[in-house]
């Protein structure tokens, strides 16, 4: 079984970016695969409904999505909501993710937007059929030092969220067989 993180920030020192590195170790810490998908390093076109979707960098990608148990997405908040980065991410690459085990990693700047993943979250359930699960990791600036995450409780949930996306990917793969 294979796990996908994907990176969705574009900004060199991501905060984002920071949590997905650290997710990635958890899940070696647990013996198993996940693969980063850093999409700073992928060139997208704007998804337009129609010529975007030939792009030739689209297919390996749907691809490392089809083939993931579950998807970690680690994403900055912009104006109270994932940042437009994963949402063409998504539209251009919508069939891959069905259903799909995904958690969710996020950067803001501050405490009020903690609920900002729910309408990407919704579309992933309702257009995919994805199984969200619901314990979020939301990191502000205070986490971190010096590009490195130095809060505990963070720390702690983010180790939760690796656990229980393992758990729930891989309960229902069986089940699936």
């Amino acid at each position: 079984m294979t796990y996908l993180i994907i990176g969705a920030s574009l900004k060199p020192e991501s905060k984002s970016q920071i949590l997905a590195a650290q997710a990635q170790q958890l899940f070696k810490a647990h013996g198993k695969e996940a693969k980063w998908l850093d999409l700073r390093e992928v060139a997208l076109p704007m998804c337009d409904g129609k010529s975007s979707y030939a792009d030739p960098n689209l297919p390996p990608l749907a691809e490392a999505i089809a083939e993931a148990t579950g998807i970690l997405v680690a994403t900055p908040i912009y104006n109270y909501d994932v940042n437009a980065n994963i949402k063409n991410f998504l539209e251009l690459t919508g069939k891959s993710w069905q259903e799909k085990t995904v958690g969710f990693i996020c950067a803001a700047g501050g405490q009020g937007s903690y609920m900002s993943v729910m309408p990407f979250a919704n579309s992933l359930m309702l257009d995919f059929r994805c199984l969200i699960i619901p314990r979020f990791v939301y990191a502000t600036s205070e986490a971190f030092v010096e590009g490195t995450l130095v809060d505990e409780t963070i720390k702690t949930r983010l180790a939760e969220l690796v656990d229980r996306l393992v758990e729930v990917s891989e309960a229902l793969s069986e089940k699936t067989v």
